[in-house]
């Protein structure tokens, strides 16, 4: 079967690179994309997706998890690996040790993608960057993944989301378990600025504070109720002020 694909593969990619014009005929378009669905089906061991060290789950008997938003099941999302992206590809992402997980052609074997192969990935409705270490801003952001809650014509809202395993002594042993945070960036043209809180952001959007004050009140914007939501709204009216 491979070899029958090949063929049709080879003789129809010759007759194009010949500049021979029948060669669009020969095979008709529903039949080709046919033929190139099954070879790629049949080269998935040669993916170039593929290519990271082995991965293994954590102890089970370390309580909680290492995965972003508690999520410890595969889900499909769409990584730009390398150069080329890939969809729905089934995946993971590690925050404890700041990696994304693949599963190999045998739906069985882990694998961590190479990061510094992965600009970007899409995962759970959200979208991560990779970012480098940052030595000019305000804020000594770590290289690595972060979530981009928001990106406009002047400003980013980026999330830092990070798990670590800690211990505790209990009554008759040593517990482990992971214990998560977040830290939060205004970005700003090339700068960064940290913040965790209202005030703190309204400190970056100095410039516009009044008016970003009175727009939380008329639209009754709750830090405390959902905050993420609430510094991407703001953040939004800050852009549509200074457009």
């Amino acid at each position: 079967m491979i070899k029958t694909i090949l063929a049709v593969l080879i003789i129809t990619s010759s007759l194009l690179a010949n500049g021979d014009v029948r060669a669009q005929t020969t095979i008709d378009s529903t039949g080709l994309s046919h033929v190139i669905a099954k070879y790629n089906t049949t080269i998935d061991q040669q993916s170039h997706l593929y290519n990271g060290p082995e991965y293994e789950f954590y102890d089970p008997l370390i309580k909680g998890n290492a995965y972003v938003f508690d999520v410890k099941t595969f889900s499909p999302g769409n990584v730009n690996y390398n150069g080329a992206l890939y969809n729905n590809i089934p995946m993971m992402y590690d925050i404890n040790k700041d990696v994304v997980v693949t599963l190999l052609y045998n739906h069985f074997t882990k694998i961590s993608l190479l990061n510094t192969w992965v600009p970007e990935f899409w995962l759970l409705n959200h979208h991560f960057v990779r970012i480098n270490s940052d030595s000019t801003g305000k804020a000594a952001l770590t290289t690595g993944f972060y979530d981009q809650l928001y990106k406009g014509a002047n400003t980013q809202i980026l999330a830092r989301r990070e798990k670590s395993i800690q211990t505790a002594a209990g009554s008759n042993n040593v517990e482990s378990f992971f214990r998560e945070s977040k830290s939060y960036y205004v970005k700003k043209g090339a700068n960064y600025s940290s913040f965790g809180s209202k005030g703190a952001l309204l400190d970056i959007f100095k410039d516009k504070k009044k008016e970003l004050r009175q727009y939380i009140k008329t639209n009754n914007i709750d830090f405390s109720e959902n905050f993420e939501q609430a510094i991407t709204s703001v953040a939004s009216y800050y852009d549509h002020l200074t457009n």
